[in-house]
């Protein structure tokens, strides 16, 4: 296995070489397809750009499993050994209907340990990278730690169904905070929640909406659980809180 800053400096390429193809294909017809429903979106890029990283990530890291949400990857099933979460487009909808508001993210595991995450704020042109050995950087600035905000003195991030259908008592977090945020896409919410702009972001999230984002925030002494206060499966699906150490414990209390 290379060296880990050559692994980080090559998938840093890599991700900025998809960031500009996907501003590039931006300018041309994009072909959009229904996955479940009308509220969940796949386009051509989507699938291209997936299968452009995991192309290049099977050169940087060979002997890593890749888990892909287009199904490009391989079949995952444990978290031995070195594995590689994408997110070729994370905020599909957001991409289709604004373009904007949308991520491209990429998470390196190892015995089910996050090593390096990366969430690329697209339109921002703002790559969010690093892991527990280096800390955080937003592009070359390294980031410090939020503040430890409780959730009443904070915005909060909580996604649309969960809170329009109130379940786990959403709706009272939503009232103790100073005000709910839905920006459609985890990796803006966990963006946002990084710089200190939420207090915290509640979802219900797959393995390739979460990975990224939980070696950054962890990194940088957030809380990444599941609502009811318990660890995260990596490669389960679930609704997951991330959010500040005071947040967090009143996020729980409230929903549980």
């Amino acid at each position: 296995m290379m060296d880990l800053k050559e692994i980080d400096g090559q998938v840093q390429q890599l991700i900025r070489q998809v960031k500009d193809d996907t501003i590039q294909s931006m300018s041309q017809p994009i072909d959009v397809d229904e996955k479940t429903g009308r509220k969940d979106l796949v386009t051509t890029v989507d699938k291209r750009n997936e299968q452009s990283l995991i192309l290049g990530l099977r050169k940087i890291l060979p002997e890593a499993q890749i888990l892909g949400e287009e199904g490009f990857g391989d079949q995952v099933t444990g978290t031995d050994g070195w594995t590689w979460i994408v997110d070729p487009i994370d905020g599909t909808m957001n991409f289709v209907m604004q373009q904007n508001h949308f991520a491209i993210m990429i998470a390196l595991y190892h015995d089910g340990e996050g090593v390096l995450g990366y969430i690329f704020d697209v339109m921002n042109d703002d790559l969010y990278h690093g892991g527990p050995a280096s800390g955080v950087f937003r592009n070359e600035t390294k980031l410090e730690a939020p503040e430890d905000v409780p959730l009443r003195d904070s915005l909060i991030g909580i996604s649309g169904p969960l809170l329009i259908e109130n379940q786990f008592n959403l709706q009272d977090v939503a009232r103790v905070s100073r005000g709910p945020r839905m920006y459609g896409s985890a990796g803006i919410e966990y963006v946002a929640t990084i710089n200190g702009e939420l207090s915290g972001y509640i979802s219900y999230l797959r393995p390739w909406d979460f990975g990224a984002g939980k070696v950054l925030a962890e990194t940088l002494g957030l809380v990444v659980k599941s609502i009811d206060g318990t660890q995260l499966d990596m490669l389960s699906s679930t609704v997951v809180l991330v959010a500040t150490q005071r947040a967090s414990q009143e996020v729980i209390e409230l929903a549980n």
